[in-house]
């Protein structure tokens, strides 16, 4: 699997275990994702492919490198992709 595929497959994971927020971004916890069975099994490197995203700016997060338990509260924050900017959005009735 390459960079790209990764870090597509980084994006459905954080919409797994994430909350959706208001502007349509997701928001997970470190600890939630690197904690989680299937992630460990997708993911050789989890810490790199969260690097890649953050340099591609797919995803944010404080600090530069992650660690398991010290960093385990750091909230990873996964971008709006540009179709889900509202336009996805379901009217309430």
């Amino acid at each position: 699997m390459n960079v790209g595929e990764e870090i597509e497959r980084l994006r459905e994971e954080i919409k797994r275990l994430g909350q959706i927020q208001p502007d349509g971004s997701y928001k997970v916890t470190f600890g939630v994702l690197f904690n989680d069975d299937r992630c460990a099994n997708i993911f050789e490197a989890l810490v790199g492919t969260l690097r890649a995203a953050k340099k591609r700016k797919i995803v944010a997060y404080d600090g530069e490198l992650l660690l398991q338990g010290v960093h385990d509260n750091v909230v990873i924050t996964l971008a709006p992709s540009p179709s889900e900017d509202g336009a996805t959005a379901v009217p309430k009735s």
